[in-house]
């Protein structure tokens, strides 16, 4: 292994600088310098004298080259940034030396040219992780067996099929589908076409209590046209069917006379008590009479409750609705409601991918001097960039999944565009959160195999292992040798402007330059034709679908970790990993040591052979797992008993940056969360003092003090945006139309149209389809929804702390349309 040695580098981080020697490999950046005692204090016995910290290449997210003549008195530097926000500033004793470590990392880092160079086909492991083989973990027949689908075990409505077991009929789902045990394979094929990329509708959990199903598949071809296909409507039907001759998997349902279960209760609670906290109580309240909406009049067994076959089944469409909508320009779109009649569908406005990678990217903004500064994080960045309202949206939606099947004994069925970004977070929380085993080490690796490597998610795409050459910047002349102060721009400024225009150059001409990879998750008009060819093409492993495309990475995976944490937080006692396991696992999904995330489905890694070529990053933790435990941990599961039920929810209005992620303090980056609660405190305290009243009797009865509002994030706001049924209103005497607007509805004639026109009139407002629809080139300015303007409002200015029935439901219209590094454990600079 080649090694280069430079020597006298200067390094800085969280403005303290530190003297020692910079050692560039094939595959990591090693800074090795002495470790001096705090305050000249005694070091203790046997402690080590240097300190080896290691940098990953592919890790490296964004790399600055300074060149300072000699003669300017200034050293040369490289300002690098990681992908685990690690933020580090290195001090060059002359120009050359510096340009060659900056020619050096940038070879090894974005001019690979192969998934193959990377160094987890050269990693040999440790001792203590040979005895482990983490690609044997996950056994698909064994999972689903624990959730009792087996062939040997009584039949509850669902089976094994190896439709697609080579990997032809859909490249990018698993090689075996669990599907409706009445559907049969011929059905499957002929369905399969009317799915984005033939991702059908497909079963990924099955609640042992209640033997109600999570499916998850991608969007229809509905299409302007609206195209229908039967094949697909009997597979979803199945789906949402195949339990209704299981009753609870055979438990007789008691009466309780006596206590209450806890709130999280969801064996036996059949009197709709949600899990609520008492912060959320009132949006659950409400999301569940917003979905439930005109169910009663279609339950036709009256006085009695057939799972399976209850009218609260959903449809999760987790784009926003305008999103979906434009999506029918490519042939593309959402289910009309007309031919789901035994569904409802509901909208969770979770933003695509583009609009995560800027929130982010804003954070970045905001932490971005960490290397140089002990200055805290930009505080109007970080609230401006709306993260912790993403976070919330994605915990939102989970929750109501998990909500309709654990409380509600229905079936949901979940999907995005392609399925396989939006669709994989909420179908992976909501399934931590109903089930207990997946809070485990062993179940939540499992959880993690299934519903994000087993189903698809572009790991590539959404990471870029391979980095890109617009990360690596040289400063321009003019700025060589000038001092860097906290908040400069640091080169960045021109990469904005260009993002800016290509970014609009993406908008208006994608439908002539399309991209080889078909990704669509961007929800846009400019996606590509969904062709099978063009599915297979995407997924297999070629220099051209290898390449990093900037505009495809997003922090899909990072949101779910974050999410999870989030839950890991507010119940401590429930998970048996620790924060640092979310951490160090976020590490490795860009360090490129194992093989576990460098592919984008099941077929690119049977294909390329990394079971045998590469190792699986759950050795890593397997092997040191006494780190990641819990120590709070308590494994016992009862519903009776409060704070041990088998539920658990998270508290939306609890959400708070994560900060050890980020590489910063907890009071660095959530004080002015908990400054703003206190504040509120306050004003709910005054609220509750006596005062003087100008009525005749002198005084007035104290007001409940409102609940704590936290800055970017709205309190009584739901992640659900509209729901479409084809049903009418529902039982006779109650009024929904008092609170819940119907736009339209299956009965009415025309209604397809009618959504064919709103369409039209959303897409001419937004300049996306000049001359397609006939429109005038200036849109409506009440119509103009435009996306740079929702993305770019401050969370600060979305915070209603309580809001009326009335407002809520007007603000939600309901739409009743028919549609290793080499230490092997101490990533860089890691603090914890």
């Amino acid at each position: 292994m080649h090694v280069k040695v430079i020597p006298n580098v200067d390094a800085i981080r969280f403005g303290d600088k530190y003297s020692g020697e910079l050692r560039l490999t094939d595959h990591h950046l090693i800074f090795i310098h002495p470790v001096t005692p705090p305050n000249s204090a005694t070091p203790p016995p046997n402690a080590p004298k240097y300190r080896e910290s290691y940098i990953a290449y592919p890790i490296i997210a964004h790399c600055i080259f300074r060149p300072c003549p000699s003669v300017s008195g200034r050293p040369s530097s490289i300002r690098i940034r990681a992908r685990d926000f690690s933020l580090i500033n290195f001090l060059f004793p002359n120009e050359i030396a510096a340009r060659e470590a900056f020619d050096y990392i940038r070879t090894r880092t974005c001019r690979l040219g192969s998934i193959e160079k990377l160094y987890a086909f050269s990693y040999q492991p440790l001792k203590t992780e040979k005895p482990f083989n983490g690609w044997n973990l996950y056994d698909p027949r064994a999972e689903f067996r624990r959730q009792g689908i087996s062939t040997k075990s009584v039949d509850r409505g669902w089976r094994i099929s190896l439709i697609n077991e080579d990997y032809i009929f859909s490249p990018t789902y698993p090689g075996l589908l669990v599907v409706p045990s009445k559907i049969s394979d011929n059905v499957i094929k002929y369905a399969g076409p009317y799915r984005s990329r033939a991702r059908i509708p497909v079963l990924t959990y099955l609640h042992s209590l209640n033997n109600c199903s999570i499916t998850r598949s991608s969007q229809p071809l509905v299409g302007f046209r609206g195209n229908r296909s039967i094949q697909d409507e009997k597979l979803v039907s199945a789906c949402f069917s195949a339990s209704a001759t299981v009753e609870f998997n055979g438990l007789e349902v008691p009466t309780l006379d006596t206590a209450d279960p806890s709130p999280s209760s969801s064996q036996f609670d059949l009197r709709g008590s949600s899990s609520s906290e008492g912060e959320t109580t009132d949006i659950e309240r409400l999301e569940n009479e917003f979905i439930a909406g005109s169910e009663a009049s279609h339950d036709s067994q009256a006085g009695k409750r057939v799972y399976g076959a209850q009218q609260s089944n959903l449809i999760v469409d987790a784009r926003p609705t305008i999103n979906a909508l434009a999506m029918q320009v490519v042939g593309k779109g959402s289910e009309n409601m007309e031919y789901y009649p035994f569904a409802k569908k509901a909208y969770l406005n979770i933003d695509n991918i583009h609009v995560m990678r800027e929130s982010l990217n804003t954070v970045i903004e905001a932490i971005k001097d960490g290397d140089i500064s002990k200055l805290p994080p930009n505080r109007e960045l970080l609230i401006k960039s709306n993260w912790l309202k993403h976070i919330r949206g994605v915990l939102d939606g989970s929750a109501l999944i998990a909500r309709q099947v654990g409380i509600n004994h229905s079936h949901v069925l979940i999907h995005c565009s392609d399925g396989w970004d939006r669709t994989s977070q909420l179908s992976a929380l909501s399934q931590l959160m109903l089930d207990p085993f997946y809070r485990t080490i062993d179940g939540f690796i499992i959880l993690v195999e299934k519903d994000w490597l087993s189903f698809g998610h572009m790991f590539q795409q959404r990471s870029g292992p391979l980095g890109h050459e617009k990360w690596f910047v040289v400063e321009r002349d003019a700025m060589a040798g000038s001092a860097m102060q906290p908040g400069e721009s640091d080169g960045r400024a021109g990469e904005a402007f260009e993002n800016a225009i290509a970014g609009a150059r993406r908008f208006f001409h994608r439908s002539r330059n399309q991209d080889v990879s078909g990704d669509t998750d961007g929800d846009g008009p400019g996606s590509p034709p969904d062709e099978n060819s063009q599915a297979k093409r995407s997924s297999e492993t070629s220099p051209a679908t290898e390449t990093t495309r900037p505009n495809e990475i997003s922090p899909v995976f990072h949101q779910f970790l974050d999410a999870t944490w989030q839950i890991l937080r507010q119940h401590p006692t429930r998970f048996e990993f620790n924060e640092r396991f979310l951490r160090r696992l976020l590490y490795h999904l860009h360090a490129g040591q194992y093989g576990t995330f460098l592919y984008n489905c099941e077929k690119q890694r049977t294909d390329t052979h990394a079971h045998e070529r590469t190792r699986s990053v759950w050795d890593y933790f397997l092997s040191r797992k006494h780190e990641f435990l819990n120590p709070d941990y308590d494994a016992t599961v009862d519903d009776r008993q409060s704070g041990r039920e088998r539920l658990l929810f998270p508290k939306l209005t609890d959400v708070r940056w994560w900060a050890q992620c980020f590489g910063r303090s907890d009071s660095e980056m959530n004080e002015y969360l908990d400054q703003a609660a206190a504040h509120e405190q306050r004003i709910g305290s005054y609220a509750l003092t006596p005062t003087e009243s100008p009525s005749k009797s002198g005084s007035r009865s104290p007001q409940p003090p409102p609940s704590p509002k936290l800055p970017g994030l709205p309190t009584s706001r739901s992640v659900l945006g509209t729901t479409e049924t084809v049903h009418g209103a529902p039982t006779p005497g109650r009024k929904n139309s008092a609170t819940l607007k119907h736009s339209s509805s299956a009965d009415t004639p025309g209604a397809f149209a009618m959504n064919l026109a709103k369409l039209r009139d959303g897409v001419t407002g937004l300049d996306l389809g000049r001359g397609l629809f006939g429109g005038s080139d200036k849109g409506d300015p009440a119509k103009n929804h435009s996306p740079s303007r929702i993305q770019g409002e401050q969370e600060m200015a979305d915070m209603p702390t309580h809001q009326t029935r009335q407002s809520f439901n007007h603000e939600r219209e309901v739409e009743s349309t028919p549609k290793s590094s080499l230490d092997n454990g101490t990533a860089s600079f890691e603090t914890g």
